[in-house]
């Protein structure tokens, strides 16, 4: 999953592409490098962000997602909290939602995701907007995980959703620790199990934890640990990671591929 923000101020790559042009350009560049699918948010959720109305995010993702989707043959998800702007965007030509709330903050984004059968994506994530980066840590992180994710499907359930549109994102970076991310993505082979048979989606691409190991505070410059963290949740059952650098990500899973199948 390839990220593309349209929005101003996003942590890493806020500004570069919100206009159609640059947008385009971004995806198939991103298409070329060999995506799968093409993630869009139009309101940043980084610590410290402002949230926008419904009609500022969809007049920032709607032209953009319908660009793309007249152009190339790429699935297309909107990263949102707010049914208004997924029902925007599913009309554009997405055909994915992506929601770090996990449903919490606007339920009836599971009633969109039911009758449009689109792709559902729930993200573990705790408190409001305002305060989901101020949250204060919890004991056990991987019980907190599987207790919000499986709300999360019981909530999409009842309204209607599929469990083969579901796709569950253990939320890398939103009210966790340093030490709670890597413990997550080092057991993540444990919570696909409490899980069961639903898909998991890990974005650690750039995100702080990975410069605290490192030293490095340019988030520009945390690709060697974004591969890294990459690998090892592909490697511990990951189905999806979402990521800046999608060439580098794209060769460094097929090597690891590739020498996994030479396994005796």
């Amino acid at each position: 999953m390839g990220i593309l923000n349209v929005t101003p101020d996003s942590f890493s790559d806020g500004g570069q592409y919100t206009n159609v042009d640059t947008a385009l350009f971004r995806a198939e560049t991103m298409i070329e490098e060999g995506v799968d699918v093409i993630d869009i948010g139009g309101e940043s959720t980084r610590p410290g962000s402002q949230r926008i109305d419904p009609g500022e995010e969809t007049n920032r993702t709607a032209p953009i997602v319908a660009a793309i989707a007249k152009r190339f043959d790429i699935p297309i998800s909107i990263d949102t909290t707010k049914a208004a702007v997924a029902q925007a965007n599913l009309d554009a030509g997405a055909e994915i939602i992506n929601d770090i709330s996990g449903l919490r903050w606007d339920e009836s984004m599971a009633r969109i995701a039911a009758e449009r059968r689109a792709g559902l994506v729930l993200m573990h994530s705790r408190g409001e907007f305002e305060t989901m980066h101020s949250q204060p840590p919890v004991d056990d992180i991987f019980a907190e995980v599987v207790r919000g994710l499986s709300a999360s499907v019981d909530t999409a359930r009842k309204t209607g959703v599929a469990d083969d549109q579901l796709v569950l994102d253990i939320g890398i970076g939103f009210g966790k620790t340093a030490e709670q991310n890597l413990e997550l993505i080092a057991n993540l082979d444990k919570i696909e199990w409490e899980l069961k048979h639903f898909p998991l989606l890990v974005g650690a691409s750039r995100k702080s934890f990975i410069g605290k190991i490192t030293g490095e505070d340019d988030r520009e410059r945390r690709l060697a640990g974004s591969l890294a963290a990459a690998v090892f949740a592909v490697a511990n059952g990951a189905r999806i990671v979402r990521v800046h650098d999608v060439r580098e990500t794209v060769h460094a899973l097929r090597v690891t591929g590739a020498i996994e199948q030479h396994r005796r």
